[in-house]
């Protein structure tokens, strides 16, 4: 007897494969634990140093090391999911994570950490991408748009939540483990991670996969690292001949990457970075109004961190509690977010950029009226009012991003627009952290607090004229 197959019994074999809920939540944990990582060593640092007898410069290459590695391999990690397939790369990505955390984690030295954490930055770099990628290809209408606007919220959130949970992992000293345990977390949740993944993560990849671009892979690589190391490192090293050369060269490189892509793109082929990309209006405005704000959001955490530990001399618990009102707002705003944007469109970002110059005015203030003895409750209103209104831009401009990147070039866009993130995160611990710890011997801690807020005041305003060029609506 022959059985009837109706077209509900059979999946079309061009029909792209469903990301479910349990596939959603894995990359989602996925997304998370690299920000989480970026942030968590803010509040540990100072017992690092302590451990391990390590220099400021050391331990800014613990930070800088993680950054810049990451930044630098995230569009490869991107093209690599396209051509072998995301889920396998997603996974990949995933256990090398948790095997170089479990090296920071057991590092005998200051420099045996600062290699783990190039490799847990690579390792990140492969796995990251596959998650918007994945996202982009496996989802389609309003429930990709639900998953982009949680993969943004994720991401916000993660950011405070690292500083957060870096604070009560050190003051916990879990098993006599110390600063150790802000690694070692990751392994059990890697663990999961790849049990769910294994199950639950669709595999998808480019249907036209491209070679890896070789020559936009190197210069795109040296492009990032003649800007991010000297600017990361100089500093703490005494700015010796060797960071000056390297921003110096930087134009150069950054030009020639540029003239290597276009050729390629013009000649037919896929470059690394396809400038094509850039004529869709949402990502190319999107990507110009991220850079500020990233810049803006990670240089507040890192002076935060310093302040609150250095200058008010607080143990890591408070310090990183003082930031629990920011991620709580940052929250419950977020989930609003998806109807917001559906009602209001781009403004709903406009908004935003106001809301967190508000919340940062009445931190500057709280600085200048209550130093030395800024608190939790001094600083709960402007964090907490700057919180909902990052909590309007980030996940908002996330999703807008990538709203008109095609399925086939998802690995592509994702990584363009996660270092485009990336690289501005490292910048804004380089650049305002460095301006910060120049200003302290001469100001005070309190009057360079107040200076690099409000410069971060003028990035958040510049973030706000940007959003004014956003499309009015986001798909």
């Amino acid at each position: 007897m022959t059985e009837t197959v109706t077209p509900a019994t059979v999946r079309s074999p061009s029909a792209p494969p469903a990301l479910g809920g349990p596939g959603l939540f894995t990359v989602l944990l996925a997304a998370a634990l690299p920000l989480i990582d970026f942030f968590i060593v803010n509040i540990a640092l100072p017992t690092i140093g302590t451990d391990l007898h390590a220099g400021e410069a050391v331990l800014e290459l613990v930070v800088a090391g993680y950054g810049v590695a990451y930044a630098v391999l995230l569009v490869l990690g991107g093209r690599l999911g396209d051509l072998f397939g995301r889920r396998r790369l997603f996974l990949g990505g995933m256990a090398a994570f948790g095997l170089t955390s479990l090296a920071c984690g057991l590092a005998p030295g200051a420099w045996s950490l600062v290699a783990a954490r190039v490799a847990q930055g690579a390792s990140a770099a492969a796995m990251l991408p596959q998650v918007l990628a994945t996202i982009q290809a496996a989802t389609s209408g309003g429930r990709r748009a639900k998953a982009m606007s949680l993969y943004g919220a994720t991401a916000g959130l993660s950011m405070v939540a690292g500083q957060i949970l870096g604070g009560v992992l050190v003051a916990a000293d879990i098993a006599g483990t110390g600063w150790r345990s802000v690694f070692l977390v990751n392994v059990p949740v890697v663990l999961v991670g790849l049990l769910l993944g294994a199950r639950f993560v669709p595999e998808t990849r480019s249907q036209r996969p491209e070679p890896v671009d070789g020559p936009g892979t190197v210069l795109l690589a040296l492009s990032l690292l003649t800007l991010l190391a000297p600017l990361t490192e100089g500093r703490a090293a005494g700015w010796p001949l060797w960071t000056w050369l390297s921003l110096a060269a930087f134009p150069g490189v950054a030009v020639a990457f540029y003239a290597v892509e276009r050729r390629a793109d013009r000649a037919g082929r896929t470059p690394l970075v396809p400038p094509s990309l850039f004529e869709l209006a949402s990502l190319r405005r999107g990507l110009a109004l991220m850079l500020p704000f990233s810049v803006g959001f990670s240089g507040f955490m890192f002076v935060i961190a310093v302040a609150l530990q250095s200058g008010e001399h607080m143990d890591p618990v408070p310090a990183g509690l003082a930031l629990a009102p920011m991620a709580v707002v940052f929250l419950f705003v977020s989930l609003a977010g998806p109807r917001l944007i559906a009602r209001y469109g781009s403004r709903v970002v406009s908004a935003g950029s106001v809301l967190q110059a508000v919340g940062l005015v009445l931190v500057v203030l709280a600085a200048r009226r209550d130093w030395p003895h800024l608190d939790f409750t001094a600083l709960l209103p402007g964090v907490a009012i700057a919180g909902a209104g990052q909590a309007l831009q980030l996940p908002n401009v996330l999703r807008l991003v990538m709203s008109e990147v095609p399925p086939a070039r998802a690995g592509v866009g994702s990584g363009v627009m996660v270092t485009t993130q990336q690289s501005a995160l490292a910048l804004g611990v380089a650049t305002l952290g460095t301006l910060f710890l120049s200003l302290v011997p001469h100001q005070g801690m309190r009057d360079a607090l107040v200076t690099t807020l409000l410069v971060q005041l003028g990035l958040v305003v510049l973030t706000g004229v940007l959003s004014l060029r956003l499309p009015r609506t986001v798909g």
